[in-house]
C-alpha cells in the first residue's frame, strides 16, 4: 500500500510539441526516495537488471490495466515511467545504476493520489516480483524501504 509512491514518482504527463516533459529539476540519486541497500544480495534476490526489467514491464502493464488505477496513468509517459521505475528499483536494490527522475513529492503533485491508490500498487508490485520468483522475504525488505515514500505521494 506504500509502494504507489515510487511508481507514480516516474510517471509525467505526456510531452506535447513545443513543451519540456517536466519542470527543470536536479538530477541526483537522493531524488529515488530511499538510501540503496548495502552489498549485493537484493539485487541478486532481484535477479538483476534483467529481473528488474521484467519486473517493471510486468508492474506497468499490471498498472496500467488495473481498473483500480488505471485512470491515473492516462496521459502519462509510459516510456520514461519504465525508465526512471527500472533505474529507482535498481538504485535502491543496489544494482549500481543512477535515477534521474524527480524527487517523490514533485513528481506526485496534484496527482490527487489515495491511500487505496497506494494499495492497488503495492499488490499489483507483488504480483510482479512474484512472477519473477522473488522471495517473500526479500519482498518485504523491498517495500518496507519503499513505505516512507507514502508521505510524499497520498495527498488525500
Amino acid at each position: 500500500m506504500i509502494l504507489t509512491a515510487f511508481l507514480l514518482a516516474a510517471a509525467t504527463p505526456a510531452v506535447h510539441p513545443g513543451e519540456e516533459p517536466v519542470d527543470p529539476y536536479e538530477i541526483s540519486d537522493a531524488n529515488a526516495g530511499a538510501a540503496p541497500f548495502a552489498g549485493d544480495a537484493m539485487f541478486r534476490a532481484f535477479n538483476g537488471r534483467e529481473g528488474i526489467d521484467r519486473i517493471v514491464t510486468t508492474f506497468v502493464g499490471l498498472n496500467t490495466s488495473d481498473p483500480r488505477i488505471s485512470d491515473i496513468f492516462k496521459g502519462q509517459d509510459i516510456v520514461r515511467l519504465n525508465r526512471t521505475l527500472r533505474e529507482q528499483f535498481c538504485y535502491i536494490l543496489g544494482g549500481g545504476c543512477a535515477y534521474t527522475g524527480r524527487d517523490m513529492r514533485s513528481a506526485h503533485k496534484d496527482m490527487g493520489t489515495q491511500t487505496a491508490d497506494m494499495n492497488a500498487l503495492v499488490d499489483n508490485l507483488q504480483k510482479a516480483m512474484t512472477k519473477e520468483g522473488v522471495p517473500f522475504r526479500a519482498q518485504n525488505r523491498f517495500l518496507a524501504k519503499l513505505a516512507p515514500m507514502k508521505r510524499d505521494v497520498v495527498e488525500r
